[in-house]
């Protein structure tokens, strides 16, 4: 499975010990809710975990022992299963002190794995450390579940990939003009502006135009319109491609490759 890009700050924990003691109060967090979105061998026996948790959003911790034959840690740091986890530190890269899995979802298989992948891709590379957003962890809740019932793929990620740049703070209402406010219309062809929200198509954007329609049944999130699925996959690859800095998503190009999506 495709291993996502290492966490530039998170692969110096080593630099950070080093720095003098800060007098900020330890910060301990005790049981909560969180998934593993990607972990990488830290010495020999540990490792970096990413974690995205509810009230705390994406939290890195060193997970001490975890890659030892009998250490507890082994088992359970798995993506997609539902954990409470246990942390303390007043750094950025914390000190997992206990993650237990608690269960209540479905395992993700053959292509629903890969797109469980894509999201935690996604969230590695768009989320803040330390910046919560406990409506996008509930979605990514809902995204899991939907997916493992087998849940049309196309529309689950489309919604996703929408909620989590809106709780961004980057992406615009879509039923709304940049500028003017006005309704967008129907039969209208549009642009998106990556900063601003949507606008009037014009005849030298080199943007994807879509049609007021796809935005309004984007809003809705209503994806049953072949034409709404077709033109906001396109937006949707352009709008993250352009708040990604056009850095590569891995699991994306699999996707495409596979799946169509």
């Amino acid at each position: 499975m495709t291993r996502l890009d290492a966490d530039p700050v998170a692969a110096q924990p080593a630099a950070a010990s080093r720095r003098p003691r800060s007098t900020a109060r330890e910060q301990r967090v005790t049981g909560q809710p969180g998934f593993v979105l990607h972990s990488y061998p830290y010495k020999e026996t540990s490792l970096i975990v990413d974690v995205f948790t509810r009230d705390h959003g994406r939290v890195g911790v060193v997970a001490k022992g975890a890659k030892r034959p009998h250490s507890k840690l082994r088992g359970v740091l798995q993506t997609f299963q539902p954990l409470a986890v246990s942390f303390s530190g007043k750094s950025e890269l914390r000190t997992l002190i206990d993650a237990e899995w608690v269960g209540g979802l479905l395992p993700l298989e053959k292509n629903s794995l890969l797109c469980g992948f894509y999201l935690n891709e996604l969230l590695v590379k768009l989320l803040a450390r330390d910046d919560p957003h406990p409506a996008l962890f509930d979605h990514y809740v809902s995204t899991l579940n939907q997916l493992a019932h087998d849940e049309p793929a196309q529309i689950v990620l489309r919604k996703f990939e929408t909620a989590l740049l809106r709780e961004t703070g980057v992406a615009a209402q879509l039923t709304r003009c940049t500028g003017t406010g006005e309704a967008v219309v129907l039969e209208q062809s549009y642009v998106v502006d990556p900063e601003r929200g949507p606008r009037p198509a014009r005849p030298d954007d080199v943007w994807p135009a879509v049609s007021g329609q796809t935005l309004i049944d984007m809003e809705r999130e209503d994806y049953h319109d072949p034409v709404t699925q077709a033109q906001s996959k396109q937006l949707m690859r352009f709008l993250l491609s352009y708040h990604l800095g056009g850095a590569p998503l891995n699991t994306r190009q699999i996707l495409i490759d596979l799946m169509q999506l």
